[in-house]
């Protein structure tokens, strides 16, 4: 397994597959998450050499947690890469390309299924799944997939390709999309999902807009293609000191007296807002 922080993490760096330098100089970014990418960042000819030398560097435990999304499986090569990369030791999670039903996922889990470990339990173990959804119909069946392996861990939207699927233009578009995923994820009892890349590197300001509509919507981190996102990204998702003391305020009131309540400015607790409270203290704590 890999190391790194256990959560919740906030930032995920993609890096080509098939540039193993920019996959190492990812790894000292500082992201929670690296996401090695074998699909669309990588070219037919490099497919081959990409899943060997992502194969090769996880075959030890890296420093932070390395996702790898892999080829779709109607492709020539999502079947050989499932397989190369499931029980290597410092494989984090495989992130599923182009879902569009409960059945896809099914097929990736089946692929990557390895016998557990002696002592660990009857059965097969799959490695942690995460699902992108890139089409209308992904999206529409977004509770079925996230509820469709035990292995899945998240869902999350591949915007360029929903874009071009739904003929979108603004942005504003994709509310909804989002929102269904928020709530397909929650309702699955999975975690909150994480925001799709923003395309434009330079566009600092554009993605700090972007993120703070994403966090009101009920993302938790997001994806990034350069390390010069990660902090803009982190900034955007940490609650800010006033929020720090709001939450511990509800979760000191909650301490000294059980049961739903009232605060003296008339903000209303109960165990639901605990809860939250709680998660924005755990968040809060990053800042150090």
């Amino acid at each position: 397994m890999s190391a790194g922080p256990a959560g919740p993490w906030l930032t995920w760096l993609y890096a080509p597959g098939g540039r193993p330098d920019t996959v190492a100089k990812a790894l000292r970014s500082g992201a929670d998450v690296v996401l090695v990418d074998l699909e669309d960042a990588v070219a037919p000819g490099r497919k081959e050499y990409a899943r060997r030398a992502t194969a090769e560097l996880l075959s030890a435990p890296q420093p932070v947690p390395v996702h790898v999304r892999v080829n779709p499986l109607a492709g020539a090569w999502g079947q050989a890469d499932a397989r190369a990369l499931a029980g290597l030791p410092g494989l984090g999670g495989l992130r599923l390309p182009k879902v569009a039903s409960p059945q896809d996922v099914v097929a990736y889990a089946e692929l990557a299924a390895l016998p557990r470990e002696a002592g660990s339990g009857a059965g097969l173990r799959v490695p942690p799944l995460w699902a992108l959804l890139e089409s209308a119909l992904g999206v529409e069946r977004a509770y079925a997939v996230a509820r469709s392996h035990p292995a899945v861990r998240g869902l999350a939207l591949g915007e360029a390709d929903l874009r071009a699927d739904l003929g979108m233009r603004e942005e504003a578009g994709l509310d909804w999309a989002r929102g269904r995923v928020v709530v397909a994820c929650r309702a699955a009892g999975l975690d909150a999902p994480v925001q799709s890349v923003h395309p434009d590197v330079r566009d600092e300001a554009g993605l700090a807009a972007s993120c703070a509509r994403g966090r009101a919507l009920g993302f938790l981190g997001r994806a990034a293609i350069h390390p010069r996102q990660l902090p803009v990204i982190e900034r955007a998702y940490l609650p800010r000191p006033a929020e720090v003391a709001a939450a511990e305020e509800i979760v000191a009131a909650a301490a000294a007296e059980a049961g739903a309540q009232a605060l003296p400015d008339g903000r209303f607790v109960d165990a639901a807002v605990v809860a939250a409270a709680r998660r924005t203290l755990a968040l809060g704590a990053r800042r150090g």
